[in-house]
C-alpha cells in the first residue's frame, strides 16, 4: 500500500535524477494524495526519457471516463501479468515515480498512527506504470505505483509495500523494449536497503493539509537493516 508520499529537493533525489539521466529539480510536495499530480519518469514511444506530469490514479486508454469507481493508485506486482487494467501497461508503459519518503498508518493505542519512511539518502524510485486517455477534450497522462508484499521486518507497519528500485534496477525497469516478467526479482517482498521510518503530527491524516513541518518527527525513530 502507498497512499501518501512526500517530495523534497533534497541533494540524494537530485543525485537520483542525475542517475536517470535527467537534469532538473522536481518541486516540492507534501502529502501527495490520490488523484493529485505526481512526477513521472518516463521514456514514452520514440521519446528520450524525461519527466511528465501524471495523475496519480490510473486511468485505462480504454476506460469509457475518469472515474474513482475502482482503486487504481497501486498495482498489486502478483496481478501485473493477468489485469486488464494492468497488464498493458506492464508490457510497454513502465516508468517511475521519484520521492523522498512516504506514509505508512499503523494503529498504536487505539489511534492510527501516520508513519513516514523513506532511506539514507531521502530517495526512492517506485515502479509504476502509466496510461494514456483521449477520450476527453485533452489527452490524460496517468499512473499508478506497484506495491508487493511487505518484506517481513516491513510488516509491523503494512502487508504491502511499494515496489523501490535498487539502482541496478531502475534502468532494465524503464526499458519498455525488454520484457520484465511478474516473477522478476525486482518484485520480491525484501528490503534493499536500510529503511528509516520515523512518527509524524496526525494532521498528515488529512490530505489537504500540505505544510512540511508536517515531517518533522514526533517520536523516536526506527531503522529497519536490509
Amino acid at each position: 500500500m502507498c497512499g501518501r508520499f512526500n517530495v523534497i529537493d533534497n541533494p540524494g533525489l537530485q543525485d537520483l535524477l542525475r542517475d536517470l539521466g535527467i537534469d532538473l529539480s522536481l518541486p516540492p510536495a507534501i502529502n501527495i494524495a490520490p488523484t493529485e499530480q505526481v512526477s513521472l519518469v518516463r521514456a514514452a514511444p520514440g521519446a528520450a526519457r524525461g519527466v511528465d506530469a501524471a495523475r496519480w490514479w490510473l486511468t485505462p486508454s480504454w476506460a469509457p471516463a475518469v472515474d474513482q469507481k475502482y482503486s487504481m493508485f497501486n498495482a498489486r506486482a502478483e496481478s501485473l501479468g493477468s489485469s486488464r487494467a494492468f497488464r498493458g501497461p506492464f508490457r510497454r508503459q513502465r516508468g517511475l515515480v521519484p520521492m523522498s519518503s512516504f506514509i505508512e498508518w499503523r494503529t498504536e493505542n487505539g489511534v492510527k498512527q501516520p508513519w513516514q519512511i523513506s532511506n539514507a539518502a531521502g530517495a526512492l524510485a517506485v515502479a509504476a506504470l502509466w496510461d494514456v486517455w483521449e477520450k476527453g477534450d485533452a489527452p490524460l497522462l496517468s499512473c499508478t505505483l506497484v506495491t508487493t508484499a511487505a518484506a517481513p521486518a516491513f510488516t509491523a507497519w503494512h502487508k504491502r509495500m511499494p515496489v523501490m528500485l535498487a539502482a541496478d534496477e531502475r534502468d532494465r525497469w524503464l526499458d519498455n523494449a525488454q520484457a520484465v516478467e511478474v516473477d522478476d526479482p525486482l518484485f520480491r517482498p525484501a528490503l534493499k536497503e536500510d529503511l528509516y521510518l520515523c512518527p509524524v503530527d496526525r494532521a498528515i491524516n488529512n490530505a489537504r493539509n500540505k505544510d512540511a513541518a508536517l515531517m518533522q518527527p514526533v517520536g523516536e525513530e526506527v531503522v529497519l537493516a536490509a
